[in-house]
């Protein structure tokens, strides 16, 4: 996560009336993370996915996501744009929660159908 690599911490990206969740492909990135850090800072990266998974909600891929998700893998091969698989299972959890996509990669969401994304760098 862009967050924890700029050392940004959870209080610096989200408001006070933001509606967060988080949807669970992102907790599998973020352990990769842990797992591949250097041991002088796998303790931090953990501790980071710890706070996540303590404050925000996870949502999980069920069947609201999963065909939030079929529609957005239709979309990208009718556009002939192909996506990273785990970008897509994000955006589609953001579109079956009704919620905006927060990424420091806006261009893996843009022209998603119903998919509002903006950047959490200034």
């Amino acid at each position: 996560m862009d967050a924890d690599r700029s050392g940004s911490s959870l209080e610096d990206l989200i408001a006070d009336d933001d509606e967060v969740a988080v949807a669970a492909i992102t907790i599998a990135e973020l352990l990769v993370g842990v797992h591949l850090a250097d041991p002088g800072r796998r303790s931090a990266h953990q501790e980071f996915v710890d706070d996540i998974t303590e404050v925000i909600p996870i949502v999980d891929y069920d069947a609201t996501v999963a065909a939030s998700h079929a529609e957005l893998l239709v979309a990208v091969r009718r556009q002939g744009r192909p996506r990273g698989a785990h970008d897509l299972i994000i955006a589609a959890t953001a579109k079956a929660t009704q919620r905006e996509v927060v990424s420091a990669d806006r261009s893996a969401y843009d022209d998603l159908p119903g998919i509002a994304v903006r950047s959490h760098r200034l």
